[in-house]
């Protein structure tokens, strides 16, 4: 039986977010439309096997096939990234980056030391927040003023504290990240330097951003985001990383089983197996390059209309856009945009004077709207509205008070959803994305 006469619910419900996808513009960097080939793959009888265990060294029987999926995966992300090693087994970007922690850090012992959250650094690069900033001892860098990495105050904070981790890669750093810098900060003081490139993966492999494989010893990624795969992680191991350490590959099999996990999702392999395949094409480093014209020009529209710009523009694929200037707070900036039809993410920026949950900041990025077919006369439309929708809830004010404030944002969301400047942008949103179908 088909889904629609299993369950009409989660039918309908699907269906609907289909649609949702469809008639907005997602502008969250780290989200993307996969190809119907990488869903099919995904949707295969693969998520019925159960795979504990690696290629040839399973626990179960049954793998004739499974076993080649996953060293074709294997063999793929090495060709495409340039490393002897791989793991493609991580649920997810956050079990990796612990599993690699695991393999190099002794807890309660070694230090961790990674970019900030509220900085645009990741939980899992050893926030205290996160289990890696509880398992292991948190050393948290910062950007300067300007909202750039300070290699300067990196460098000094290392040889203070050396950390047996550096962890470079990041959420919300517009810039292109000096990889070799950090290997040179690593290497003085002993250290391991993890890359986690899980949103710029994609621009990596399409040669538009700088690798980290001759300069980092370990790198993570995620698989979706630019890379334009299914929700999934990969472990690398650079010729450093061997240098360094030959049995680093043993290290991270064995902290992602019997570690962290039990059997690997066998058809989330084969969808990565795809997804890297499409990714080792001519079509994809168009793809990626087309992903940064887009976010230049976009951040180029955008700081005309007046807006900050952290670090004042962007050599990747996402924008981080501080809204204090235009009196506005991110968290009703994203809800504002939300019911106008652009999709977009609140978020911090540095040296916030706001709480996480109603942050001064608005993150926004081009892999998705890149890969519908959008070019740099959509950026000019999309900052347009932006800035439309901005004038709509600037000088909103945020109470203070806990409970007064829930009160307020439940009339805002109905106050907003009504805005007749929001649905008829909402509207000329849905025909221009007419014009660009999902994959």
């Amino acid at each position: 039986m088909n889904l629609v006469k299993t369950d009409k619910e989660i039918a309908l419900l699907i269906k609907k977010e289909a649609t949702r996808q469809k008639e907005t513009i997602d502008l969250i960097p780290s989200e993307n439309h996969t190809s119907r080939a990488v869903r099919e793959a995904l949707g295969s009888v693969l998520t019925d096997k159960y795979s504990e265990g690696y290629p040839k060294k399973r626990y179960y029987q049954g793998h004739k096939y499974i076993d080649q999926i996953e060293i074709l995966a294997e063999e793929r992300a090495k060709k495409l990234f340039g490393v002897p090693y791989v793991n493609v087994q991580p649920y997810s970007g956050s079990p990796a980056n612990l599993a690699v922690y695991l393999a190099t850090c002794t807890p309660q012992k070694d230090k961790i030391m990674g970019l900030s959250l509220a900085f645009g650094g990741h939980l899992t690069h050893g926030q205290p927040q996160s289990s890696t900033g509880q398992f292991f001892k948190s050393v948290l860098y910062e950007l300067d003023k300007e909202g750039f990495l300070d290699f300067g105050a990196i460098e000094k904070l290392a040889q203070k504290e050396k950390p047996k981790i550096i962890v470079c890669g990041y959420t919300a750093y517009p810039r292109i990240i000096d990889f070799k810098r950090f290997g040179q900060i690593a290497d003085k003081v002993g250290a391991y330097l993890m890359a986690d490139i899980s949103h710029i993966a994609g621009l990596i492999v399409g040669r538009v951003h700088q690798s980290p494989v001759s300069f980092a010893h370990i790198i993570t990624t995620t698989t979706h985001k630019t890379l334009r795969g299914p929700r999934g992680a990969l472990i690398m191991v650079t010729e450093k990383g061997l240098e360094k350490n030959p049995d680093l590959p043993k290290k991270i099999d064995s902290a992602i089983i019997p570690g962290l996990q039990g059997g690997p999702h066998d058809h989330q392999t084969a969808a990565i197996a795809v997804a890297l395949a499409e990714a080792s094409t001519q079509e994809f480093k168009n793809y990626a390059a087309q992903i940064v014209k887009n976010a230049k020009r976009l951040a180029s529209s955008l700081s005309k209309a007046g807006f900050d710009l952290i670090s004042g523009g962007t050599d990747n694929h996402l924008i981080l856009i501080d809204l204090q200037n235009k009196k506005a707070n991110g968290a009703l900036a994203a809800i504002a945009l939300e019911a106008a039809g652009i999709v977009s993410n609140k978020n911090a920026v540095p040296f916030d004077p706001m709480p996480p949950f109603y942050p001064s900041g608005i993150r926004i990025g081009t892999p998705a709207v890149t890969t519908r077919g959008m070019k740099e006369k959509e950026m000019e439309k999309i900052a347009f509205w932006t800035n439309e929708v901005i004038e709509e809830v600037k000088n909103e004010k945020l109470p203070t008070d806990k409970a007064v404030r829930v009160e307020f944002m439940k009339d805002f969301r109905a106050r907003i959803t009504k805005n007749k400047k929001l649905l008829l942008i909402a509207k000329e949103v849905k025909n221009l994305t007419a014009k660009f179908p999902l994959p």
